[in-house]
């Protein structure tokens, strides 16, 4: 598990300074979001906050902390993407081959990183989600699903995301049923991505074999 406790580095010190914290996730997030130059992951991490509290009204989840995870899912979207794992090194993290190699990816446990140092979030469950909102991971909670379902819902790529009408419908079954959607759609396309993430994969077959 990551460390959580507070940590004094220059980079974490100028981003707190950068930023006065309201009683409201959302509000914090958006400004510090559009503040840093990224309007436009401000306007994305509403829609998977709004997408994550439907979801979790529909599964039986806790609305508030789904909410709240949404909006934290992305905020380290401010650090470019090849200076993501430098970065991350800096701030203590771990970095699997597969992340140095995709840095992108790396951002999930960027933004846990920035949820309790910079915005001061200390449910383990929300940290926990946002953690694996890309890739998910083995033993994921109720929370982490949806989460990583709302995210693949709320599609900000350009175009139609080919998987939504099926995940959708699945949802409509269970939440099982579209997180194990989207894997099984990642997992029969994975010779096309750049790295196949160990997490995404173990996730995979722990599904596979529960649903069997």
């Amino acid at each position: 598990m990551m460390q959580d406790a507070p940590l004094s580095l220059p980079l974490l010190e100028d981003l707190r300074q950068s930023i006065t914290l309201t009683g409201n996730t959302g509000l914090n997030v958006a400004t510090f979001l559009i503040a840093h130059g990224c309007p436009q992951t401000a306007r994305h991490c509403g829609k998977v906050a709004a997408e994550a509290r439907r979801v979790a009204l529909l599964v039986g989840a806790d609305p508030a902390l789904a909410e709240v995870s949404g909006w934290l899912h992305d905020v380290s979207a401010i650090f470019p993407t090849p200076e993501r794992v430098k970065i991350a090194y800096q701030l203590g993290i771990s970095v699997l081959p597969e992340e140095a190699a995709f840095p992108m990816i790396v951002h999930q446990k960027l933004s846990r990183v920035l949820a309790t140092q910079i915005f001061q979030i200390t449910q383990p469950e929300v940290l926990s989600a946002v953690e694996c909102h890309t890739t998910l991971k083995r033993d994921a909670s109720q929370l982490d699903k949806v989460l990583f379902v709302a995210d693949k819902l709320a599609w900000d790529q350009p175009g139609h995301a080919p998987f939504h009408e099926g995940m959708q419908a699945a949802l409509e079954i269970s939440l099982d049923a579209a997180t194990f959607f989207y894997l099984r759609y990642m997992w029969e396309r994975r010779v096309q991505l750049a790295v196949l993430h160990p997490w995404l994969r173990d996730a995979y077959f722990q599904m596979l074999h529960a649903l069997s």
